[in-house]
């Protein structure tokens, strides 16, 4: 594959200059394994590693490769590795807090053009993980496009699409049954040669056949949802870029049991505008639409021009990321006094003045 079709374009040509100069070889991510990678340099795919330098001055895992991620790499005498010396800038980031109790972003993907929201209409449907997952679209930069997978197994297609059109703030919103091959026609404008389309979506929802569809082949393996809860197992295990026969990208994403935002404030206002709008109305400016009188916001809710579900959703999503923001600055702390103590301890180990 050439650059081109890898979505190379003018604004990364541009970015490269200053490691041309270097004799570096521009590469793009394709599959992360964690502390390896795997590039398309030159025409070919190679193993790489992030060079000590790169690894020693990132500051947080932002600043390491994600798939998607446009890179500068030096290769080796063979050419059978590289090392990646430096991350181009991306148009769009993809993270999230990772899942347990740890205070860590995850990255997801970058440099995505579209992300296609996944979500089943089975047991799965539910409209406050599809806010969840389009605040996180909002912020990354990304264009959101819904899908509401195995349509062939509920009999109120319509009604769901029109609740869920009514939360996507613009974003399109498609039915379709991958199982059966109905309704892709509709995602063919989004897979546009050089275009880059991740996929998104918690297990279950049927992101590995709609790839295999997509695809023309059976290149993922999918396993079926159990019957008592309609969860499914992750049929994917890292992330990886896939080219299409339509000369897309596409990352397909690991199913994620749970998706905890990241710095994503922007984000929320953005797939929560209607709040926003409303809140122009209230009679605080510092309204928090929760016990103040006069509160626009709850009186949409009164008169059911606002769901009760969704504004509470929206009060949950600003709690937890405020939550987030308070344990970030306490990490904040603890690493600035670990610096502090560091540079003492340093001072200690220093020879007294006059000493021989």
């Amino acid at each position: 594959m050439t650059l081109e079709q890898l979505g190379w374009t003018a604004r990364e040509a541009e970015a490269f200059e200053p490691f041309a100069t270097r004799g570096l070889r521009p590469a793009r991510v394709i599959v992360g394994y964690g502390a390896a990678f795997r590039v398309y340099v030159d025409g070919e795919e190679t193993l790489a590693e992030v060079s000590g330098r790169l690894r020693h001055d990132a500051r947080t895992r932002r600043d390491l490769p994600a798939v998607g991620d446009w890179v500068a790499v030096r290769r080796n005498a063979t050419g059978a590795r590289a090392t990646i010396q430096a991350i181009l800038p991306r148009k769009s980031v993809f993270s999230r807090k990772a899942a347990g109790q740890e205070t860590v972003e995850q990255m997801l993907a970058a440099n995505v053009d579209t992300a296609f929201l996944v979500s089943g209409l089975d047991r799965d449907y539910n409209l406050r993980r599809i806010e969840r997952y389009l605040a996180m679209t909002r912020e990354s930069g990304a264009v959101a496009v819904i899908v509401l997978n195995k349509a062939d197994l509920v009999d109120d297609v319509p009604d769901r699409v029109r609740e869920v059109t009514a939360i996507a703030g613009g974003a399109p919103v498609h039915a379709i049954s991958s199982k059966l091959r109905e309704g892709l026609e509709a995602l063919t404008p989004y897979l546009r040669p050089g275009q880059t389309v991740a996929l998104l979506g918690s297990s279950g929802v049927g992101k590995s056949t709609l790839i295999n569809q997509l695809l023309g082949v059976d290149r993922q393996v999918t396993c079926e949802v159990r019957e008592a809860d309609q969860r499914g197992r992750h049929t994917t295990t890292y992330r990886e870029l896939v080219p299409l026969p339509s000369g897309a990208l596409l990352i397909d994403t690991p199913g994620m049991r749970e998706l905890q935002l990241w710095d994503a404030d922007e984000g929320v206002q953005e797939a929560f505008d209607d709040i926003a709008e409303l809140a122009a109305g209230c009679h605080f400016s510092d309204c928090r639409h929760d016990t103040e009188p006069r509160c626009a916001v709850k009186q949409a809710v009164d008169e059911a021009r606002l769901s009760a579900e969704r504004l509470a959703n929206y009060h949950k999503l600003q709690a937890e990321l405020a939550a987030l923001a308070a344990r970030q600055d306490v990490l904040a702390r603890q690493g600035e006094k670990k610096k502090v103590r560091a540079i003492h301890r340093a001072i200690r180990r220093l020879p007294a003045k006059g000493s021989s």
